[in-house]
């Protein structure tokens, strides 16, 4: 069964560009668990905003298990831990 995930992510102080880069890196490794970036969106973070928005796509739980395990991605978990604040990910349906 299809997972469909939006993820919210909140930037550090300062940290805009390390969040962005962060994900530059790491949202290619969706694709290789079978996945699909459907959408990645940004606002300007202020107000309590997050400062980007992706709409994900897999194609079960396991695949989004093994991208949020692999070990490219893990190996950079301190890049992450630096530029993200928060994360807020929610199963959706499309409409």
């Amino acid at each position: 069964m299809t997972v469909t995930l939006s993820v919210l992510l909140w930037a550090r102080a300062g940290a805009t560009d390390a969040l962005i880069a962060y994900e530059d890196a790491v949202l290619p490794l969706v694709a290789a668990h079978g996945g699909t970036v459907r959408q990645r969106a940004r606002t300007d973070g202020t107000d309590g905003a997050p400062l980007e928005i992706h709409l994900l796509e897999f194609p079960s739980d396991a695949a989004f298990d093994a991208y949020m395990a692999d070990p490219r991605r893990a190996a950079r978990a301190v890049d992450r831990d630096r530029a993200i604040e928060r994360t807020e990910v929610y199963r959706v349906t499309l409409v």
